[in-house]
């Protein structure tokens, strides 16, 4: 099995100055960039994914391209300095990206994603029709959202399709 790591959406917005501060943000960014360190540790490639608004849609309240809280958190870039970065405009990472392309080019059979919002970004690209020839985990201690309990629902929902793994087993 080849295992990429998918960090996903961790921009200035989701933290306490950005436009749309998320529950648990700070703990997030530590587990993650421990996470990236254990994957870089066991050879596994990290792929950053970063959301910019798509501007045809009208000004977004968050991500709008071109504004400090689009983009990628600082300290997430210094994890991660070879890191691939991948842009999208949907939920799902692998919609109008190249995500697929990339994915391949490292001949990756199973994926580690992580990152912001659970219920949405990270959970749409776990369950994505794109998704379905990987073995997917979601690092459940690396993610996080608007509230705890939307954390946890979010979570549940997508328990019965794919692994809930804790960071420190999947990157061991």
């Amino acid at each position: 099995m080849r295992k990429a790591l998918l960090v996903i959406d961790i921009q200035n917005d989701y933290f306490p100055e950005g436009a749309f501060p998320l529950w648990n943000a700070e703990e997030t960014l530590q587990k993650i960039e421990a996470a990236i360190a254990k994957a870089q540790q066991a050879q596994i490639p990290v792929i950053l994914i970063q959301h910019i608004a798509d501007k045809r849609q009208g000004l977004a309240p968050f991500f709008n391209e071109g504004t400090s809280g689009a983009d990628l958190h600082p300290r997430l870039l210094k994890a991660a300095p070879q890191a691939t970065i991948v842009r999208k405009t949907f939920a799902d990472s692998f919609v109008q990206t190249d995500l697929e392309k990339t994915l391949q080019a490292l001949g990756t059979t199973e994926l580690l994603i992580c990152g912001m919002m659970t219920q949405n970004c990270v959970t749409h690209t776990a369950i994505s029709k794109s998704a379905e020839k990987y073995t997917v985990s979601i690092l459940s201690d690396c993610c996080t959202t608007v509230s705890q309990i939307l954390h946890l629902i979010a979570l549940h929902a997508v328990s019965t399709r794919m692994t809930l793994a804790h960071s420190e087993q999947a990157l061991a």
